[in-house]
Protein backbone atom coordinates (compact mmCIF):
# COMPACT_ATOMS: atom_id res chain seq x y z
CA UNK A 1 0.00 0.00 0.00
CA UNK A 2 1.58 2.79 -1.23
CA UNK A 3 0.78 6.81 0.18
CA UNK A 4 1.95 10.12 -1.98
CA UNK A 5 0.82 13.72 -1.13
CA UNK A 6 -1.59 16.06 -2.57
CA UNK A 7 -2.22 19.89 -2.69
CA UNK A 8 -4.80 21.36 -4.01
CA UNK A 9 -3.80 24.50 -4.66
CA UNK A 10 -5.06 28.10 -4.04
CA UNK A 11 -6.34 28.56 -7.81
CA UNK A 12 -8.41 25.12 -7.33
CA UNK A 13 -9.73 26.17 -3.48
CA UNK A 14 -10.60 29.90 -4.71
CA UNK A 15 -12.63 28.12 -7.68
CA UNK A 16 -14.43 25.51 -5.14
CA UNK A 17 -13.77 22.38 -6.64
CA UNK A 18 -11.95 21.25 -3.70
CA UNK A 19 -14.56 18.26 -3.76
CA UNK A 20 -14.63 17.23 -7.18
CA UNK A 21 -11.07 16.77 -6.95
CA UNK A 22 -11.16 14.66 -4.02
CA UNK A 23 -14.24 12.31 -5.81
CA UNK A 24 -11.39 11.95 -8.45
CA UNK A 25 -8.89 10.44 -6.32
CA UNK A 26 -11.63 8.29 -4.40
CA UNK A 27 -13.43 7.41 -8.37
CA UNK A 28 -9.99 5.82 -8.74
CA UNK A 29 -9.46 3.65 -5.79
CA UNK A 30 -7.36 6.23 -3.60
CA UNK A 31 -8.32 6.69 -0.32
CA UNK A 32 -7.92 9.78 1.97
CA UNK A 33 -5.68 8.73 5.29
CA UNK A 34 -5.63 12.31 5.98
CA UNK A 35 -6.06 16.07 4.90
CA UNK A 36 -5.68 19.47 6.12
CA UNK A 37 -6.76 22.95 4.54
CA UNK A 38 -4.12 25.62 5.82
CA UNK A 39 -2.30 28.93 4.97
CA UNK A 40 1.60 28.24 4.29
CA UNK A 41 3.52 30.85 5.30
CA UNK A 42 6.39 32.47 3.11
CA UNK A 43 8.79 30.14 5.69
CA UNK A 44 6.90 27.00 4.77
CA UNK A 45 6.53 27.44 1.12
CA UNK A 46 9.87 28.01 0.59
CA UNK A 47 10.86 25.08 2.82
CA UNK A 48 8.67 22.80 0.70
CA UNK A 49 9.93 24.05 -2.67
CA UNK A 50 14.15 24.49 -1.37
CA UNK A 51 14.46 21.88 -3.97
CA UNK A 52 13.69 24.14 -6.65
CA UNK A 53 15.71 27.51 -5.07
CA UNK A 54 17.88 28.39 -7.99
CA UNK A 55 14.70 28.20 -10.19
CA UNK A 56 13.85 31.15 -11.87
CA UNK A 57 10.69 30.59 -11.04
CA UNK A 58 11.00 29.96 -7.93
CA UNK A 59 9.77 32.92 -6.01
CA UNK A 60 6.64 33.18 -8.41
CA UNK A 61 6.04 29.55 -7.37
CA UNK A 62 6.38 30.71 -3.63
CA UNK A 63 4.23 33.72 -3.79
CA UNK A 64 1.78 31.49 -5.88
CA UNK A 65 1.23 28.88 -2.57
CA UNK A 66 1.07 31.28 -0.34
CA UNK A 67 -1.75 33.66 -2.00
CA UNK A 68 -4.70 31.21 -0.35
CA UNK A 69 -5.36 28.19 1.50
CA UNK A 70 -4.14 24.98 0.04
CA UNK A 71 -5.53 21.82 1.23
CA UNK A 72 -2.58 19.02 1.80
CA UNK A 73 -3.83 15.35 1.48
CA UNK A 74 -2.12 12.15 2.13
CA UNK A 75 -3.30 9.48 -0.33
CA UNK A 76 -2.90 5.90 -0.21
CA UNK A 77 -3.91 2.84 -2.41
CA UNK A 78 -2.25 0.26 -4.94
CA UNK A 79 0.50 2.36 -7.05
CA UNK A 80 -0.80 5.15 -5.58
CA UNK A 81 2.10 7.92 -6.52
CA UNK A 82 1.73 6.93 -10.54
CA UNK A 83 -1.87 6.77 -9.99
CA UNK A 84 -1.82 10.47 -8.49
CA UNK A 85 0.37 11.34 -11.23
CA UNK A 86 -1.72 10.51 -13.60
CA UNK A 87 -5.08 11.83 -12.33
CA UNK A 88 -3.20 14.80 -12.24
CA UNK A 89 -2.38 15.20 -16.03
CA UNK A 90 0.65 17.29 -17.27
CA UNK A 91 2.23 20.12 -15.81
CA UNK A 92 0.84 22.34 -18.53
CA UNK A 93 -2.57 22.46 -18.58
CA UNK A 94 -2.86 22.72 -22.37
CA UNK A 95 -0.83 19.71 -22.56
CA UNK A 96 -2.73 17.57 -19.85
CA UNK A 97 -5.20 14.88 -21.20
CA UNK A 98 -8.75 15.24 -21.40
CA UNK A 99 -10.14 14.23 -18.28
CA UNK A 100 -7.51 15.33 -16.15
CA UNK A 101 -7.36 17.40 -12.76
CA UNK A 102 -5.05 19.73 -14.92
CA UNK A 103 -7.22 19.81 -17.89
CA UNK A 104 -10.51 20.99 -16.10
CA UNK A 105 -9.19 22.72 -12.74
CA UNK A 106 -5.89 24.63 -14.12
CA UNK A 107 -5.64 27.79 -15.00
CA UNK A 108 -1.72 27.80 -16.41
CA UNK A 109 1.55 25.95 -16.03
CA UNK A 110 1.64 28.09 -12.93
CA UNK A 111 -2.10 27.90 -11.28
CA UNK A 112 -1.87 24.22 -12.36
CA UNK A 113 -4.48 22.94 -9.41
CA UNK A 114 -2.68 20.29 -7.85
CA UNK A 115 1.28 19.72 -6.51
CA UNK A 116 1.26 15.69 -6.60
CA UNK A 117 4.60 13.93 -5.21
CA UNK A 118 6.84 12.68 -8.37
CA UNK A 119 8.44 9.86 -6.80
CA UNK A 120 8.34 7.13 -3.34
CA UNK A 121 11.29 8.95 -1.84
CA UNK A 122 9.76 12.44 -2.05
CA UNK A 123 6.48 11.42 -0.44
CA UNK A 124 7.42 10.28 2.10
CA UNK A 125 10.16 13.30 2.58
CA UNK A 126 6.60 15.84 1.58
CA UNK A 127 4.34 13.89 4.02
CA UNK A 128 7.06 14.20 7.04
CA UNK A 129 6.52 17.77 6.32
CA UNK A 130 3.26 18.34 6.35
CA UNK A 131 2.03 15.57 8.97
CA UNK A 132 3.30 13.99 12.20
CA UNK A 133 2.77 9.60 12.10
CA UNK A 134 -0.20 10.08 14.43
CA UNK A 135 -2.31 12.10 12.13
CA UNK A 136 -2.01 9.30 9.37
CA UNK A 137 -4.50 6.54 9.60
Amino acid sequence: MEQTLSIIKPDAVAKGVIGKIIDRFESNGLRIATMKKVQLSRADAEAFYAVHKERSFFGELVDFMISGPVVIIVLEGEEAMAKNRELMGATNPKEAAAGTIRADFAQSIDANAVHGSDSLENAAIEIAFFFAQREIN
